[in-house]
C-alpha cells in the first residue's frame, strides 16, 4: 500500500532544495532557473517514529524497519499553467496521480534568487497555484460531464450518479472555489474516482530564511493564516538548513539543529504532517528478527491491515493479538501485557488503532 506526496510550487521557491534534502539525495537537480526539473522526481523517506526502538528493545530485535513515504517533485508550475503555459499540461497530469499536495511557498527576501513574479508574495503565489488547479479541474469536467449526459437520458444510473457528483463540484469551481468544498455528503468515493487536483489534501511548507526557522516571519504567519482559515496544514522549515543537515552524520545531527534553536528537524515535522494529512495510522510487528511499522488508512478493520502484510493473512483471517503501544512497554512485552489480561483477541470487525502492537492468527 503506498501513499504519495506530490510537491509542487512555483519556480525558484526551494521545492527541489527541499526533496534534495526530504530524499537526502541529488536526484532533483536545484537551480536558479525556471523548468530545471523536467521530469517528477520520486524518493522514499522513513517516517520517524520514537516508538519503533522502544518496541525493538523489548522485543530485543535484530532489525527496525520504518513505514515510509513517497515524495515526487514536480517541476515548477506558472502562471498559465492549466492552458499549457511552461510546460503546464505535462505537469499538471502530475499531480492528478498523488495522493496530496505540499505546496512549498517561498516566504524568504534574497536579490540573488529570482521570482517568476517580480516580488515575494507567498500568499499570493498559493492563489497563482489552486487557481491553475482549479481551471484544470474545471475543464477536465466540463469536457466529461457531455457524453455523461447522453448516457443519463438513457436511464444509465452509474453516469446519473457521476454528474449528481459533478454538478455541485463544478458550480464551486465556477465561483472560484476548489472542489473539496462541494463534495457531496455520502459521495466522497465517486469524488476521489474523479482525480480532481483540488479535492486532495494541502499541506503548506514555508520556506523561510535561516534566521526565521524557529519562529517563523510575516510571510509565513501570512500563510498559517489562509491556511486556518481554509483548513489546511502548515509547516515551517527552512530548506537551506535541511539541505545542510541532511548531509550530516545522524550523531551530528541533533547538535547542528540545537545549536539554532531548534529542537527538530524541519523535514520530520514535514514527513509527520504529510503522514497525518493523508489521514494515515501505524500499527506494530515485534519479533526476535525485526519490529516493524505497517501504515494503514484511519478506519481500516483487522483483516485489512494484515493484507498489508500479506494478502493471504486477509484471506485466512481467524483473529489477532493485540496489544496497544502504551501497555506493550508498560508490561515490558507481549508476555508482561498477557499477564496483566492487556492482551486482547480481536476479531474481523475490530478497528486497528494507532499504535497496536499485532500479532495474525491466520489459515490459508
Amino acid at each position: 500500500m503506498g501513499f504519495n506526496c506530490g510537491i509542487v510550487g512555483l519556480p525558484n521557491v526551494g521545492k527541489s532544495t527541499l526533496f534534495n534534502a526530504l530524499t537526502a539525495t541529488a536526484s532533483a537537480q536545484a537551480a536558479n532557473y525556471p523548468f530545471c526539473t523536467i521530469e517528477p522526481n520520486v524518493g522514499r523517506v522513513a517516517v520517524p517514529d520514537p516508538r519503533l526502538a522502544e518496541l525493538a528493545r523489548i522485543g530485543k530485535s535484530q532489525k527496525i524497519l520504518p513505514t515510509s513515504l513517497e515524495f515526487v517533485d514536480i517541476a515548477g508550475l506558472v502562471r498559465g499553467a492549466s492552458r499549457g503555459e511552461g510546460l503546464g499540461n505535462q505537469f499538471l497530469a502530475n499531480i492528478r496521480e498523488v495522493d496530496a499536495i505540499i505546496h512549498v511557498l517561498r516566504c524568504f527576501e534574497d536579490d540573488d534568487i529570482t521570482h517568476v513574479e517580480g516580488g515575494v508574495d507567498p500568499v499570493r503565489d498559493a492563489e497563482i497555484i489552486e487557481t491553475e488547479l482549479m481551471l484544470a479541474d474545471l475543464d477536465s469536467l466540463e469536457k466529461r460531464i457531455v457524453p455523461l449526459q447522453k448516457k443519463a437520458k438513457s436511464n444509465d444510473r452509474d453516469a446519473q450518479a457521476q454528474i449528481e457528483v459533478m454538478e455541485p463540484l463544478i458550480a464551486a469551481l465556477r465561483e472560484g472555489k476548489p472542489a473539496r468544498t462541494a463534495i457531496p455528503e455520502g459521495k466522497e468515493l465517486i469524488a476521489e474516482r474523479l482525480q480532481l487536483m483540488t479535492t486532495k489534501p494541502v499541506l503548506y511548507v514555508c520556506n523561510v530564511e535561516e534566521g526565521s526557522a524557529s519562529t517563523g516571519n510575516a510571510f509565513s504567519k501570512a500563510v498559517e493564516e489562509r491556511a486556518k482559515a481554509e483548513g489546511a496544514a502548515c509547516v515551517i522549515v527552512s530548506a537551506a538548513i535541511e539541505a545542510e543537515v541532511s548531509q550530516l552524520p545522524q550523531e551530528d545531527q541533533k547538535e547542528f539543529l540545537e545549536g539554532l534553536g531548534l529542537a527538530d528537524s524541519g523535514l520530520d515535522r514535514v514527513i509527520a504532517a504529510g503522514y497525518k494529512l493523508l489521514g494515515l495510522k501505524t500499527y506494530f510487528t515485534v519479533g526476535p528478527k525485526e519490529t516493524r511499522a505497517w501504515t494503514i488508512t484511519a478506519g481500516t478493520k483487522a483483516p485489512q491491515a494484515a493484507a498489508v502484510i500479506h494478502n493471504d493473512f486477509e484471506r485466512g483471517f481467524i483473529a489477532c493479538e493485540t496489544v496497544a503501544y502504551d501497555d506493550y512497554v508498560k508490561y515490558n512485552g507481549e508476555a508482561g501485557a498477557k499477564e496483566a489480561g492487556k492482551m486482547r483477541i480481536e476479531g474481523r470487525d475490530y478497528i486497528v488503532q494507532d499504535g497496536d502492537v499485532l500479532l495474525f492468527r491466520f489459515n490459508v
